[in-house]
């Protein structure tokens, strides 16, 4: 089954489906500066457009455009910087 999630009063938007061996989501991100949090660790690959995290534990701020990824941890918050429209690949656990 696909789950819709909206984020940021619409900003963020995802569709969240069983993927092939964890849960994934796929989704988009408006311009805009934004904070989650997780329960499972996930692995954040972008798609298109370009994140600028900072993870946890970090004081510095990375940017990663289509075609990289980064990781982060269970039970913690992450901050993102986005400056166009950006698709991304979740995949939890």
């Amino acid at each position: 089954m696909i789950k819709h999630n909206t984020y940021f009063d619409g900003a963020v938007q995802s569709l969240g489906y069983a993927g092939a061996e964890k849960p994934e989501s796929l989704g988009v991100m408006a311009p805009g500066d934004y904070q989650f949090g997780t329960d499972a660790a996930e692995r954040m690959e972008v798609l298109s457009g370009a994140l600028t995290v900072k993870l946890p534990g970090s004081d510095e701020w990375q940017t990663f455009s289509a075609g990289q990824g980064f990781d982060v941890p269970a039970s913690s918050k992450f901050d993102l910087k986005v400056a166009q429209n950006t698709a991304y690949l979740c995949i939890y656990g």
